[in-house]
């Protein structure tokens, strides 16, 4: 697979510079991941960043099919996020991509169940029994704080509870990671505290309280406000265009078979 030196170089300096920024605005000692969003952009330009000198591992797809066809022809050692809105009915072979490290956009008991019938067909196979022994396919739950009709997500309060504690205690194969929210930027670019952050931190708190059990992480923050997340708590941000430049209209670079909305 070709790499375009010049391409690889801007890349980097690109990743380095939201490293720093991430780096600036984390003003505890706990670890923040980084996720780039390759979404509607080259395999070339992922593989640049992941052969890197200092390698990258997290990146982020919104479209089953690009996903599939990235994890087949890109190294197994990519962790792969899903962070596009999730269809039932894409859900399992999703659970299926050997390399899937975790899916960010869960808000159903009944997409949480078919993922589990997914990984569970896939281990089965002995495709992913390393993944499983680490500690299954990681999963957040996304919340809507923002109350908006347009975004995904389960309600805050009993619907984001029922939907951890099934995902706890009914899906072996998948291990709750934490919450997840898309947080309306207009909020971040007011200045001061985000709405949404403020209420997704609330809400894990909530969680925490009543189920115990292992830390649940804050996943928020995208391009526009990913520095107001990190200061606001928030374990990993998702940046896309601030390492890969501007997309190309989704019409322009055509996925077939994916509907799901974009997220990043």
């Amino acid at each position: 697979m070709h790499i375009n030196p010049q391409r690889a170089k801007q890349l980097i300096d690109n990743i380095a510079q939201v490293t720093a920024a991430i780096k600036a605005a984390n003003k505890t000692s706990r670890e923040i991941r980084l996720i780039a969003v390759s979404k509607l952009k080259p395999p070339g330009d992922v593989l640049a960043l992941h052969t890197a000198p200092d390698p990258h591992f997290h990146f982020g797809e919104n479209y089953l099919q690009e996903l599939q066809h990235k994890a087949s022809v890109l190294p197994s050692t990519i962790r792969w996020h899903f962070i596009g809105a999730l269809q039932t009915n894409k859900c399992r072979p999703l659970a299926e991509i050997p390399n899937l490290w975790c899916v960010e956009s869960v808000d159903t008991i009944k997409k949480a169940d078919q993922l589990e019938k997914g990984r569970r067909a896939l281990c089965e196979r002995g495709e992913g029994e390393k993944l499983q022994k680490e500690s299954g396919l990681r999963v957040f739950v996304q919340v809507n704080t923002s109350g908006e009709d347009a975004k995904s997500g389960a309600e805050p309060g009993d619907e984001t509870l029922k939907l951890c504690r099934h995902i706890r205690e009914k899906t072996p194969h998948l291990k709750l990671a934490g919450l997840m929210t898309i947080g309306a930027i207009a909020r971040s670019q007011e200045g001061g505290e985000n709405e949404d952050f403020v209420k997704l931190r609330e809400v894990r708190d909530e969680v925490q309280k009543k189920m115990g059990g292992d830390p649940l992480e804050l996943s928020m923050g995208m391009s526009a406000d990913y520095e107001t997340a990190v200061q606001m708590g928030s374990d990993e941000v998702r940046v896309g265009t601030g390492i890969f430049g501007e997309r190309p209209k989704r019409q322009d670079k055509a996925v077939k078979g994916d509907a799901e909305s974009e997220k990043e």
